[in-house]
């Protein structure tokens, strides 16, 4: 009986929200004995299109400035800031073509 030989890769990327507290450069935190941390630091656009080009195999958006939204949306959520702005806003102004976006 022959049986044939299968070789599988497997590779762990980790989610954004990972890449971008790792990106903050901040100290590790026991999460069961702090709830709803929220970071307050900063971090570069050059970070963020770095941290899109990772998740842009995982993200199900067309464009790539569709993924810089979807990291901006996280920084959101975990509360820091991209070049001391609020990443909201740099979202509209990807939306409204005032923010130039480097094609992947």
């Amino acid at each position: 009986m022959n049986t044939p030989f299968y070789s599988f890769k497997v590779s762990v990327v980790p989610s954004s929200s990972a890449l971008v507290i790792k990106a903050l450069k901040e100290p590790k935190r026991d999460r069961k004995k702090t709830k709803n941390i929220k970071h307050n630091g900063n971090i570069s656009p050059d970070v963020v299109i770095e941290i899109a080009k990772v998740m842009q195999p995982r993200s199900m958006v067309k464009d790539f400035s569709g993924t810089i939204k979807e990291i901006l949306g996280t920084c959101v959520s975990i509360g820091c800031m991209v070049d001391r702005k609020d990443p909201k806003d740099l979202q509209q102004e990807i939306i409204y073509g005032d923010m130039e976006i480097p094609q992947h």
